[in-house]
């Protein structure tokens, strides 16, 4: 089997927004009260943790996401230049929104330990193609968005 492209388009992995300098603050102060409670409990630990833990978001929030390129290939898909092959996948499914004003999402669960879950955007492709093609090569399951993803969405990643 050769590295024939079927399909080719670009995506990133989740929509940037902006965060406003009153979402900077909140943070802050979650972060300090936080920090002063685990103190005053005697806790350092996770007063340190707590503040790791918020520099980490803050630094996530003002990054832009990388712009991604996903080929599907006749032995899987690549994303950039890292081979996710048929073989690994246990399972797929297409997430769409009810409301229609978000793209699809190809949700992918794999056997990989480093990468179980994929979720990639299906903007700009022909959806229907894609899920015609992993129909053939990967079993169909229902996927549902897990309570990391409804986090992430909620605190706007």
């Amino acid at each position: 089997m050769s590295d024939t492209v079927i399909i080719e388009w670009e995506g990133r992995e989740y929509d940037h927004s902006p965060k406003s300098a009153d979402w900077y603050w909140a943070l802050g102060i979650i972060a300090v009260a936080a920090s002063l409670a685990s103190i005053l409990f005697g806790n350092y630990l996770l007063a340190v943790l707590v503040v790791i833990a918020a520099a980490s978001l803050a630094l996530h929030a003002a990054k832009v996401p990388p712009l991604h390129r996903f080929q599907l290939i006749e032995k899987g898909l690549t994303i950039g230049d890292e081979l996710h092959p048929f073989e690994r996948m246990t399972s797929f499914s297409v997430l769409e929104d009810v409301e229609g004003e978000l793209p699809p999402l190809l949700s992918i669960k794999t056997e990989s330990w480093l990468s179980p879950h994929l979720v990639i955007p299906l903007a700009g492709v022909d959806a229907d193609a894609v899920y015609a093609y992993f129909l053939h090569h990967v079993d169909e399951d229902e996927h549902r968005h897990t309570l990391t993803d409804l986090v992430a969405a909620w605190l706007g990643f």
